[in-house]
């Protein structure tokens, strides 16, 4: 889980590494969100966030197994999410917490208080779960996945309403393009529970395109730019105890081809 940086016009170079370890990382406007976890007798987990990765700056929190983080754009808010209970979002029970922080305060917000609008009324589901936000430039609005009655939908939220409202069934982890036009996200496959394939949402038409990529990603994808987006993918055969990051185009053409070997958890630093 070495943090290792690589540059965007020769990803193939050899790589920075970095002394921090996490088990998911991002970073944006010179700011790095670890997630990390001590499996020892008792298991400890942690969120922290360095202006670089040899400054610690806040503590964030972290209340279980590390699964899904992102960073605003200007690096003044933090989402987490962690496994409370379960460990896959595949498994017929798990449980979610996932949690919005203001960086350089000691806000946060639990997404779990938000009051969530499913098809035109307020409902109060007590299965629901969120994860995976991703932030609009604006630091108010956001997407995110909630789950209940065993459904899991892609979803709108404002923080300043302290509002999330549902938007389109069977789509999770999603992840806003840079210019804002687009949201990637991983949809539930023909072969069942455990089965993810990529799509792309035009926001403004609501046309939706599936990627070219046939293996199942269980992910939360970063955009490249904004024309292709990033996952990681265990490897094959003797391999598979390995972890890759590919690129795939985001228009549904072209083919997947093979980023930077031996990585997981890419963030792209714009």
């Amino acid at each position: 889980g070495r943090v290792a940086i690589v540059p965007l016009a020769d990803p193939g170079a050899a790589r920075a590494l970095t002394t921090a370890s996490c088990d998911r990382v991002f970073a944006a406007a010179g700011h790095t969100l670890c997630l990390g976890s001590d499996q020892g007798i008792v298991s400890t987990y942690t969120a922290e966030v360095w202006r670089d990765v040899d400054h610690q700056t806040q503590n964030l929190p972290l209340t279980g197994v590390p699964s899904r983080a992102r960073l605003s754009d200007d690096a003044k808010l933090a989402a987490t999410t962690s496994f409370v209970s379960g460990d896959s979002y595949a498994a017929a029970n798990f449980s979610t917490r996932t949690v919005v922080s203001e960086i350089g305060t000691d806000r946060s917000l639990d997404l779990e208080t938000f009051r969530l609008i499913h098809q035109g009324r307020t409902i109060k589901p007590t299965d629901r779960n969120y994860w995976g936000v991703t932030f609009a430039s604006d630091d108010d609005a956001f997407y995110v996945t909630v789950k209940f009655g065993g459904k899991t939908w892609l979803a709108s939220g404002r923080l300043s309403t302290r509002t999330v409202q549902t938007i389109r069934s069977d789509a999770e982890c999603p992840s806003l393009s840079p210019d804002g036009s687009r949201v990637a996200y991983k949809e539930l496959g023909t072969r069942g529970p455990g089965d993810w394939r990529l799509a792309v949402l035009d926001i403004a038409t609501g046309k939706e395109v599936s990627l070219t990529e046939q293996h199942s990603v269980d992910d939360q994808v970063e955009w490249l730019d904004d024309d292709q987006v990033l996952y990681g993918l265990p490897g094959q055969g003797s391999h598979a105890a390995e972890t890759n990051v590919w690129v795939v185009p985001a228009d549904g053409t072209g083919a997947p081809r093979l980023l930077i070997e031996k990585a997981w958890s890419p963030a792209v630093v714009r």
